[in-house]
């Protein structure tokens, strides 16, 4: 019996935040900071406040935080990896990152706020796989009630003072609601119907 690399976007994902925090936590190097935190603003010809705006989702404040959010991404990525294909997931994983680094830096009202850690993507996949078996024309009961219980929480959580990001959990989860019923009714739409029987 061997041991296999069922989810290779997922697994690579949470081996490279892994990483990146054991080297921050354990050497002098602030690499989280430096290379994997989105800051409240960016220069137009820094090549690295581009990259951040991507890389932010890969670095993490603590051990906790780190593994919190693995414990999500690895229970429900490999479904969903699994359900929609590797690529589809990369993108999704960069698209949310992409979003969430961007209005972290041009919305004024996030002035002062650096932004680091995966949560945006957990959301984004909590929400995901609340719609995996969407029906057309349907809105499943599960996904209204994920909306309601964790996004509903971040929105109300939005005046309190503390080190947690909720503009990135409730842009990660309306993510997740796009792209579950884009990819399902594209799914649907490329299904062939059954042939009648003789």
């Amino acid at each position: 019996m061997r041991i296999q690399y069922n989810s290779p976007v997922i697994l690579s994902f949470s081996i490279l935040a892994a990483v990146i925090h054991a080297v921050a936590e354990f050497t002098p190097l602030d690499i989280a900071t430096e290379f994997f935190t989105v800051r409240d603003s960016m220069s137009v010809t820094s090549p690295l406040d581009y990259f951040r705006l991507c890389s932010h989702v890969l670095g993490h404040s603590d051990w906790q935080h780190l593994t919190g959010n693995l414990t999500f991404i690895l229970l429900l990525g490999p479904i969903l990896e699994e359900r929609y294909g590797s690529r589809p997931v990369l993108v999704m994983i960069c698209a949310t990152a992409l979003i969430t680094g961007f209005i972290n830096v041009t919305v004024p009202f996030f002035d002062g706020t650096w932004l680091r850690g995966a949560s945006g993507v957990v959301f984004m996949l909590i929400v995901l796989s609340s719609l995996v078996n969407v029906k057309r024309g349907t809105v499943p009961l599960t996904f209204i009630l994920i909306v309601v219980i964790f996004v509903g929480k971040e929105i109300l959580a939005i005046l309190r003072e503390d080190q947690v990001s909720q503009m990135a959990h409730i842009i990660g989860g309306a993510l997740g609601s796009f792209f579950g019923f884009s990819l399902q009714n594209e799914t649907q739409q490329n299904e062939k119907p059954s042939a009648p029987y003789a």
